[in-house]
């Protein structure tokens, strides 16, 4: 199977680099400058399940096109524009992309770019980030991707998939409940990103302050809005991810978080903004998510990133 990563940042460099480790056939979609790096120093990875550092193939944009079996989607939500046009060339009538983008706002996008079939569901959990080398640093124990059909469906294509993604030193887990798992997901990344960037800080001095309290109202008030809007939420999704959170380690960040001290554009509009459009279609106070996005959006007009 040709797999085509979309990005060599610090997921997808990250996946595809475990893929190409095990000797997958994969090539990373990338910038002319981010090529030229990786040709020059190669695709390098820190990580706590063992450092590695291969020689991948890069194409660019402008290359020659040819159809690839397998996309890769791990660019964020405010490139999702370019993205799609600079993989529309590799995307044949058979191709099958998987978004490895947080929250659900970029799937109806996908799939009236690429065709409603071709797009099945995928997240990830990870913590990683590009130091000023290039290269990915992964530094905590979480690095899976979970993938599946929407409507818990069995085919042919996803077992191939499955066995194209297995056997490598992180995890590729199909679903058979993804749309799940994608709400799931979202309501724990839109709280922990809204609360670390709201606070500034990690998720040890937040609950050491005793902002556990806050954090369950932050994931019940978004809880409401999803489940307004018909998200398929386990009822006991907001204690097992008190539970999950309670769980981390005192300097566990999250992405947007670690963007923000960086001064990168971030997907506030993405998650917390979308989640705000479906609490007003359906007429629901959510206070602590009006203050979380407009902290978002301050730091977009301070850091230049509006």
């Amino acid at each position: 199977m040709r797999i085509l990563v979309l990005g060599a940042g610090g997921v997808g460099g990250y996946f595809g680099g475990r893929l190409a480790e095990k000797g997958a056939d994969v090539t990373f979609l990338v910038r002319q400058q981010r090529k030229q790096q990786l040709e020059k120093d190669g695709l390098v990875i820190r990580s706590v399940a063992g450092d590695i550092t291969l020689q991948p193939k890069t194409i660019t944009a402008s290359d020659p096109a040819s159809a690839y079996d397998l996309v890769l989607f791990s660019t964020k939500s405010y490139h999702l524009q370019s993205a799609i046009t600079d993989l529309k060339p590799f995307v044949g009538e058979h191709t099958v992309v998987l978004p490895l983008l947080n929250g659900v706002a970029h799937y109806p996008i996908l799939q009236e770019q690429f065709g409603a079939d071709q797009v099945i569901g995928g997240l990830c959990f990870i913590e990683t980030t590009l130091n000023s080398e290039g290269h990915v640093l992964h530094s905590s124990p979480n690095h899976y991707v979970v993938f599946g059909e929407f409507g818990q469906k069995d085919t042919e294509r996803i077992r191939r998939i499955e066995e194209a993604l297995s056997g490598t030193k992180t995890s590729f887990v199909r679903s058979g409940h993804i749309e799940t798992d994608i709400w799931h997901k979202y309501l724990f990344i839109a709280t922990m990103a809204g609360v670390t960037t709201l606070m500034r800080a990690p998720m040890g001095p937040i609950r050491e302050s005793g902002g556990d309290d806050f954090l369950r109202s932050v994931l019940r008030e978004i809880e409401s809005v999803m489940l307004a809007h018909g998200a398929p939420l386990d009822p006991e999704i907001v204690n097992k991810h008190m539970a999950t959170m309670g769980k981390m380690s005192y300097e566990m960040k999250s992405s947007m978080q670690r963007d923000m001290e960086k001064g990168f554009s971030i997907e506030g509009d993405h998650l917390h903004g979308y989640l705000l459009q479906i609490a007003a279609d359906h007429q629901i106070d959510t206070p602590l998510l009006k203050a979380i996005y407009q902290n978002l959006k301050v730091y977009g007009i301070t850091a230049g990133k509006a």
